[in-house]
């Protein structure tokens, strides 16, 4: 479309051939952060009237822009939840981007869908799901939890119009309820809805109880809720919630119970710690990111349903150049989210599986859960570190005995400046703790064991 076919060749060289270095990199750098004034006097204006050819840059990008990136596959990149592709997942991402494929409609992307579908499934089967559960994948999280809440309140709506049966107005349910724990864009989905958060006082373990959920309910009244969100690995700890006991009590309301697995979910794969997800098979909808452990580049979260009519009853958008898909039977994805247009974000996915299998993605969880144990062990037999809290999964929080919160960031900045880690602290009850966060399998004891070395 734009160019000559040489200079698109030489354009494809370049670009093939910063990938594969990039792909073959192991470990890969960790890179640096710069301020807009830095990046301005060594980039200066890229957008031009005439353009400053694909060489030039190409050029920038390598030697400037992307190093003020991190690298969020680091193996000490250790903060907030890392991104680890596997090889496979990310070499196909650059197939999905070069297809040109819309995979919003079984129309125009039947095959992508027919293949998302299928990682789909794996994961329903994971949950225990039932045959019928089926979703779509989203961009993130927030979407995710937002897309599902949008269709529970639609389903709570429409239960509350049949049970009026035109006697008086119909019970409009408004309320969402979780723990403080619970993921942000909890409350930012409810701000979006004009939906109110209620939140319950989590147990001494950090986590929404079925009993603590049942004093909350009928305290407040059930009927003015129309979602319970659990979480399956707190962003902040790695908490599991009481999963059976909070289905138990939505099953006794009649409330739609959603699992927000944004970072656990993918822990489901492990036996090891597969118990821990008893009662998500009792889901209405369910999330998990496959770019936080289940090794997807980024976006990429699976959303799926037990009752997918539901959602689709609440998501599908109707205009007169859309009726050739919402007529259809066919499968359309984005008739299960918020948002119509859509790439085809879990084919990265589906390759990475179809290739290595899925014992593969068990063996790489369990992998970094051995590392975690480590980490935990490791900061158990340390004098000068004290745990916070036993773990749940693969995260583990501790505190430096002595430090104050200027201690922790100088830490945390003076690794990031060598280039040798990448390890943010966190906060809980107003105080600041050490996190790390461990999802990809190329940490090591080792790299965990440096790491504490520098607290010392």
């Amino acid at each position: 479309m734009f160019g000559n076919d040489k200079a698109v060749d030489e354009l494809g060289r370049m670009v093939l051939d910063y990938a594969e270095e990039r792909l073959t990199l192991h470990p890969v750098p960790l890179d640096y952060v710069l301020s807009e004034a830095e990046l301005l006097d060594r980039a200066g204006q890229t957008i031009t009237t005439e353009g400053i050819g694909g060489a030039r840059a190409m050029d920038l990008f390598a030697e400037v822009l992307a190093p003020a990136c991190l690298s969020v596959d680091h193996p000490r990149y250790l903060s907030f939840i890392p991104c680890a592709p596997s090889d496979a997942a990310a070499m196909f991402d650059l197939v999905v981007g070069a297809s040109s494929m819309y995979a919003g409609s079984w129309l125009e992307g039947s095959g992508a869908v027919f293949a998302e579908n299928q990682a789909l499934r794996w994961i329903a089967d994971l949950a225990g799901l039932p045959e019928q559960a089926g979703g779509v994948f989203v961009p993130g999280g927030t979407i995710g939890n937002l897309s599902a809440l949008v269709a529970a309140r639609h389903a709570a709506r429409a239960r509350a119009v049949e049970e009026a049966k035109g006697e008086g107005r119909p019970l409009r349910p408004w309320r969402v309820v979780a723990t403080a724990g619970a993921h942000s864009s909890i409350q930012s989905a409810c701000d979006v809805m004009d939906a109110e958060l209620v939140t319950v006082e989590p147990d001494e373990h950090l986590r929404l109880t079925g009993p603590a959920l049942r004093e909350v309910l009928e305290r407040e009244g059930p009927e003015t809720f129309f979602a319970v969100v659990a979480t399956a690995g707190t962003t902040n700890f790695g908490v599991v919630d009481d999963l059976a006991g909070v289905a138990e009590v939505c099953a006794e309301h009649g409330i739609w119970f959603h699992v927000d697995g944004a970072y656990g979910g993918a822990a489901l794969a492990a036996p090891s710690v597969r118990s821990l997800f008893d009662g998500v098979e009792r889901a209405d909808s369910f999330i998990v990111d496959p770019h936080k452990w289940l090794f997807a580049p980024f976006d990429c979260c699976a959303l799926i349903y037990r009752e997918p009519a539901l959602a689709r009853a609440a998501h599908t958008q109707r205009a007169g150049y859309l009726d050739v898909l919402t007529e259809a039977a066919q499968w359309n994805p984005t008739d299960y989210s918020v948002g119509l247009t859509r790439r085809a974000r879990g084919l990265p996915l589906w390759f990475s599986l179809a290739t290595h299998g899925t014992a593969a993605y068990t063996r790489a969880i369990e992998r970094t859960l051995e590392v975690a144990r480590h980490a935990e062990s490791e900061v158990e037999r340390r004098p000068d570190l004290e745990l916070v809290r036993h773990r749940d999964l693969s995260v583990v929080v501790f505190r430096r005995l002595g430090w104050g919160p200027g201690d922790y960031q100088a830490w945390s900045d003076r690794m990031l400046e060598d280039e040798f880690a990448f390890v943010v602290p966190t906060t809980h009850d107003g105080e600041t703790l050490a996190r790390f966060a461990i999802v990809n399998p190329e940490t090591t004891e080792a790299d965990i064991d440096a790491i504490l070395d520098t607290m010392a």
